[in-house]
């Protein structure tokens, strides 16, 4: 696999700045998942002049980040003028696969946070020698070296801490944990359901990106750490993971100012790690570009994806559609898809690059503009797109792409709300749509959005929610909702939360439906 490094060009000013709200909407230290990966502009010597407006806390900007650039963001000049998105001359062209992108030099990361500091917990293990977050041995294992935490005993809610609702009624709690407890907080990671068994992998904190693997039990809420064998992932954010029969399928993210164009596939079973290996980039022939599509009308077919994190990842009739992100110069809005239908018999075999095979897919319509740190769902053969952003705003948008006709149509909303950095997770003829980030400030709210008549709708939730945040990842299992860690601009968390669906959530919904675009 090819080991090339490329230096990115590095611009001047910033496009964050052109909107009102949304520079306080970016993170600026060195391992912060914003849209670092949509950044015109990463250079960290122009952070320490930049001043925050206290009636807008920024989420990805705190005095302690001030010192250092996010990788995954872009600048936040005020009184600097937006910069044009580079020419299709200017765009970088899809590089050899494995060919690591590099946005611009950066300072390294002198983040920390006391709010994040370990609390004293029951039963810990034996201390190990710290390790730096990018710790691990290549093809054995990946733990980290820390102190591993051991909660002996769920911390179960007391009766006063837990208002009344209604039993028919979705309600939030925190969950009671146990077992070997993530090491560090997490935000920008993957979750992933395999049976009952929640797969996590990845993510950042304050002081850097992990590579470490954590499985978390919904029926009993245990954690566990277990050991990984094979071609182990290096630290990585802001990427995707895509359950293929009982494998993850990892594609892309990035740490630092190094963007991914790299595939690894966890079994599951067997707990190895594959690294497939793809043909090279042939070199691409001048082009003219579509004016009404995104796709290019003379070009010669590129074999892989260009480098890129916040992008989306969904599976459809055994090909993992990759749509959008940012490469660290510009937010993208091109559709790959990896063929994935001979996986199990390449892994058999011990040759991964017969059996997979990347492809641009060429869409008609009007396209959604690029974007990243949007959400996208497979509801039957149609793809749902969520908001997201391009550095420049935050979107409100929703947009469907039927998957049988590559056709895209944006959907007429009665009311929209902007968000990026949200999750959304199918529960039946819903979206629920948790949390995020609006332009402004971070959010708690779930919105619900309905996959019949296409339109968000008002539902009542009680309990204890979470507090607001970005960058966390939610799931659906035993009819509850989990929700883990994220980032509300200052402190990135470790918690999990469950949101018990009850009768509200199922009641009203449609049991067979599909969407007509």
């Amino acid at each position: 696999m090819a080991s090339r490094v490329r230096q990115r060009t590095h611009y001047q000013g910033s496009i964050a700045g052109s909107v009102p709200g949304l520079s306080d909407a970016v993170d600026m230290d060195n391992d912060g998942d914003t849209l670092s990966s949509l950044s015109i502009n990463d250079d960290a010597r122009t952070l320490a002049t930049m001043s925050l407006s206290q009636s807008h806390r920024s989420p990805y900007l705190h005095p302690t980040h001030q010192a250092t650039a996010s990788t995954s963001t872009f600048n936040t000049h005020s009184n600097t003028q937006p910069i044009p998105i580079p020419s299709a001359s200017q765009t970088p062209v899809p590089t050899a696969p494995g060919t690591p992108r590099i946005s611009a030099s950066r300072t390294p990361s002198s983040l920390r946070h006391a709010s994040n500091a370990a609390l004293p917990e029951a039963g810990l293990a034996t201390k190990r020698r710290p390790t730096s977050p990018s710790g691990g041995r290549e093809g054995k294992g990946n733990r980290s070296g820390r102190e591993q935490k051991i909660r002996t005993n769920p911390r179960l809610p007391h009766a006063h801490d837990v208002p009344i609702a209604p039993a028919t009624t979705m309600y939030w709690s925190r969950a009671p944990v146990h077992g070997a407890l993530p090491m560090h907080n997490t935000r920008a990671h993957t979750v992933t359901l395999v049976d009952h068994v929640a797969w996590m992998f990845g993510g950042c904190d304050d002081k850097g990106c992990w590579r470490d693997v954590y499985c978390f039990d919904t029926e009993t809420m245990h954690w566990s750490h277990p050991e990984m064998l094979g071609d182990i992932p290096p630290p990585c954010r802001a990427h995707t993971a895509t359950l293929v029969d009982r494998k993850i399928v990892v594609f892309g993210g990035g740490q630092g100012p190094v963007y991914y164009d790299t595939t690894y596939i966890l079994d599951t079973t067997t707990r190895r790690w594959y690294a497939p290996n793809f043909p090279a980039q042939s070199q691409p022939q001048k082009h003219i570009p579509d004016q009404q599509s995104q796709n290019p009308s003379q070009v010669s077919d590129p074999v892989h994806p260009a480098p890129r994190r916040a992008h989306t990842a969904v599976l459809y009739l055994g090909k993992i559609y990759i749509f959008g992100g940012g490469n660290g110069l510009t937010a993208l809005n091109d559709l790959w898809a990896l063929d994935v239908s001979r996986l199990d018999s390449s892994l058999r075999s011990g040759s991964t690059e017969s059996g997979l095979k990347w492809s641009l897919i060429k869409t008609h319509g009007d396209l959604p503009a690029p974007r990243g740190y949007h959400t996208a769902n497979l509801i039957g053969n149609v793809m749902v797109v969520v908001g997201g952003s391009d550095g420049r705003e935050c979107f409100s948008d929703v947009w469907c792409l039927n998957l049988d006709s590559m056709i895209w149509t944006r959907v007429n909303l009665t009311v929209s709300h902007r968000r990026l950095s949200h999750s959304a997770t199918q529960v039946g003829s819903y979206l629920f749509i948790v949390g995020g980030h609006d332009g402004n400030s971070y959010s708690s709210e779930i919105l619900f959005y309905n996959l019949v008549n296409l339109q968000y709708e008002p539902r009542a939730v009680r309990g204890s929610p979470p507090s607001p945040r970005g960058y966390h990842v939610t799931i659906v299992a035993d009819s509850r909702l989990f929700l883990f860690g994220g980032f509300n601009g200052h402190d990135v968390f470790d918690d999990v939360y469950t949101l018990d669906l009850a009768g509200a959530a199922y009641l009203p919904q449609v049991m067979s439906f599909r969407i007509e675009v």
